[in-house]
């Protein structure tokens, strides 16, 4: 199988070239696109998954020896949420490459965080299938950079910090409140809008409530950095 341009360029910005191309163009392919002569990427989003949290977890333990349970814990969540691959995935220009379903173009799936977030595990579980763990490894370390050893200032999720934010402007804690729906009932999607006492606002869609109040919050608080 030969690769497009567009995918041969990706393939350059991930720094793996594929023995098996074929792996790379399922990965890139969303449910919204898939058929009968065609595999989506949901399976190899979940091997992805489970890839990306061994090698953040053996990162971890290897930067801070000394560092507690407790201490890991919420610095792993922060690596390996969601929101924090969708950011990895935009830096690549993973959404320039997904392969959509019109339904999908038209609601704007090349920026929505949660394929951001689904297709850079899928592509993490290609590149495992295609040349191995250390592979997968060095990639995802290239790939996540400077966000290992900066982790401790995003270890607080987005809703506390937002909170946070507020207390310390002495402004009632922020509310968040569901302006949507859609979808079918096994793969819905929820727009959430995080609110401000002082008019702040921002919104989110996500495939669940927590998800999307946790991106609202998270892009509140960047419009708000922004401002300041």
């Amino acid at each position: 199988m030969k690769l497009s341009g567009d995918l041969k360029a990706f393939q350059e910005r991930l720094g793996h070239r594929f023995a098996d191309p074929a792996l790379l163009v399922r990965a890139v392919t969303h449910a919204s696109m898939s058929s009968a002569n065609r595999d989506d990427n949901q399976r190899l989003e979940f091997l992805g998954d489970r890839v990306l949290g061994l090698v953040m977890a053996e990162a971890l333990l290897a930067l801070d020896t000394g560092a507690t349970e407790g201490q890991l814990a919420p610095r792993f969540n922060a690596l390996v949420r969601k929101e924090a691959c969708a950011d990895v995935a935009r830096e690549i220009d993973l959404g320039k490459v997904l392969k959509l379903g019109r339904s999908e173009m038209i609601s704007g799936g090349r920026r929505k965080m949660a394929l951001l977030g689904d297709g850079i595990e899928a592509v993490i579980a290609a590149v495992y299938l295609d040349g191995g763990f250390d592979a997968a490894k060095a990639m995802i370390l290239r790939l996540w950079g400077n966000r290992l050893t900066t982790v401790e200032d995003d270890a607080r999720d987005a809703k506390t910090a937002l909170q946070e934010w507020a207390q310390a402007r002495k402004l009632s804690p922020p509310k968040y409140v569901q302006t949507d729906r859609s979808g079918p009932d096994h793969a819905p999607l929820f727009t959430i809008e995080a609110r401000l006492e002082n008019g702040e606002t921002s919104r989110a869609s996500a495939p669940s409530k927590r998800a999307a109040e946790q991106e609202a919050a998270s892009t509140l608080l960047r419009q708000l950095e922004t401002d300041t």
